[in-house]
This record gives structure tokens, C-alpha cells and sequence, in this order.
């Protein structure tokens, strides 16, 4: 990505074409190659290598697309150009007592976007999206120390708690910490 790219950045919701589609496949293809890029870079983002690309397309058609399709999450996408190089959600499907929060899951930019405020943007847009559905409050976890806790840290996010071996890095076997956090949003 070059720098004049920076700012043809896009930040948009990820309306999914139909089921069937050469367009939704290819989404999905770059939404899985973004997934593929992070996990062999170490992200701590739930999978581990090998990793491979039917594995990543599966995590997208299986377990984001039908929450998407019944309105139960939200996806924003980070397009230069055509090209996906960013994504993040907010799972929206909470328990009767909880209708007021939704938690943010996987925030991801792909390698070559990275240190260009795509997930910055990223994130406040999905707090945008949060407000829209009456949301006070998201929950998140993070790897700790990592540049996604930095990041959320400078958001507002507060930090609850670290527990420690929580989940196995994902290029090593080694049990890392995790860091759960929210925000409190202001209604807009």
C-alpha cells in the first residue's frame, strides 16, 4: 500500500452479496486472506498454523456471515481500492439483561496496511455503528502488550483485568495473557 493510498482508505459495512455469488466469494476470499496474513504475522486472533485458506474462507461463510445475515453482528470492512485490507465486529446477539452492550471481535488489517490509522478508523466506526443500535457499552479482549491493546488503550477502552495463559499464541505453543476491557459510549 502506498502512502498516497492512505487516503483512499474506505470504511464501510459489509452488506454481504448473495449466497452463491462471484462477489461474495471474492469478499470473502480477501476477508480471508486478511484473517491468514495476521495469524502467520502471531496475532492472537482465536486460530493457529497451519492455517490454511479453506480454514479461513470457513471461519467467514460459517461463523460471521449468518450472525451478519440474521442482523445479529456487524462487520465494517477497510477497502483501498477494491481490496479488503481491514476488518472488525461487533457481535450484537447478547442475553435479555445485556441488550445494552455488544463486544467487539477480530479486529484485523492485513500486514501491508498496517501503521496507516486503518484500525483506529476501523474501531471508530464500528463505535458509530454501536450507538446506532443503542449500545452503551462494548467488551473486547486483547493480547496483552500488544499494538491492539495500545491502540484500544488510546481509544478510551478501560482495561478490567489481565488472566494469564489464556490462549495459546499462533505461530507457538506458548500460553499467552489476555486483556479484557471496555467503553462506556456517549450517546451521539
Amino acid at each position: 500500500m502506498t502512502a498516497s493510498a492512505t487516503t483512499d482508505i474506505r470504511i464501510e459495512r459489509w452488506q454481504p452479496p448473495p449466497d452463491g455469488s462471484s462477489s461474495l466469494a471474492h469478499d470473502v476470499d480477501m476477508l480471508a486472506d486478511v484473517l491468514r496474513a495476521v495469524v502467520y504475522r502471531g496475532a492472537g486472533v482465536s486460530f493457529v498454523v497451519p492455517f490454511s485458506p479453506d480454514e479461513s474462507r470457513a471461519f467467514w461463510m460459517e461463523a460471521v456471515l449468518p450472525g451478519v445475515r440474521a442482523g445479529t453482528r456487524r462487520v465494517l470492512v477497510a477497502r483501498v481500492g477494491g481490496r479488503i485490507v481491514g476488518t472488525v465486529q461487533v457481535d450484537l446477539a447478547m442475553p435479555p439483561n445485556q441488550q445494552h452492550r455488544g463486544e467487539v471481535l477480530k479486529l484485523l488489517v492485513h500486514p501491508d496496511a498496517r501503521r496507516r490509522g486503518v484500525a483506529r478508523r476501523l474501531m471508530l466506526a464500528l463505535e458509530d455503528i454501536a450507538r446506532a443500535e443503542r449500545r452503551t457499552l462494548l467488551t473486547l479482549d486483547t493480547w496483552t502488550g500488544g499494538d491492539a491493546e495500545t491502540l484500544y488503550r488510546s481509544l478510551g477502552y478501560v482495561v478490567v483485568g489481565v488472566i494469564p495463559r489464556y490462549a495459546r499464541g499462533s505461530t507457538t505453543p506458548a500460553l499467552e495473557p489476555a486483556t479484557f476491557m471496555y467503553k462506556e459510549l456517549a450517546a451521539s
